[in-house]
Parts: C-alpha cells; sequence; structure tokens
C-alpha cells in the first residue's frame, strides 16, 4: 500500500487496480489504520460522484527507503529463503 502511494496521491480505484487481490473491505480497513497512524492522509474533493485521494504523509515518506531496502534484501535472499523452507518441510514431515 505505502509502496504504491509513493509515486504521488491515488485515488481509491487507482489503488484497488494496482494492488492485485486487494478486498475492497481490506484495503478500506488498511487505508484507515494507515491514516490513523499518521502514515497517509485522504482528501475529499466534492464532485459528482465524490473524488477520494490518498497520498503519504511526509512521515509515510520517511518509510519507503525502509521498504525498499526489505525489498532489496527479499531479492538478495529469496533463494536462501525458499531452500531453508524445503528444508524445514522435509526435516518436519512427519510433525503434522
Amino acid at each position: 500500500m505505502l509502496a504504491a502511494l509513493g509515486g504521488g496521491p491515488h485515488r481509491y480505484s487507482d489503488l484497488a487496480r494496482k494492488i492485485a487481490g486487494v478486498s475492497q473491505k481490506m484495503l478500506t480497513q488498511t487505508l484507515r489504520t494507515l491514516e490513523r497512524d499518521g502514515l497517509v492522509s485522504r482528501t475529499v474533493t466534492p464532485a459528482v460522484p465524490v473524488r477520494v485521494d490518498y497520498e503519504l504523509t511526509p512521515l509515510g515518506r520517511t518509510l519507503l527507503p525502509v521498504m525498499q531496502a526489505v525489498k532489496s534484501w527479499a531479492e538478495t535472499h529469496i533463494e536462501k529463503v525458499e531452500s531453508a523452507r524445503v528444508d524445514y518441510d522435509r526435516l518436519n514431515a512427519d510433525r503434522g
């Protein structure tokens, strides 16, 4: 969600299209939580239909470099993580 807003403000419907597989309920709940946490701002523009835009606050933008670092780490280490999962599943197959 934060990454989707990293490029600037988005309308609700744009976010719904950009974030694959997210339900309307989950998108709404997440946006409300991020707004409550001070990471996202919501702007309502009176129109027919009403236009609602979401964007990162200055605080929310401070998370972008952290998220990029985690993404980079994951891309670098995904093969090791997948290998560890296979090893774990093989060793623990009889536990289940």
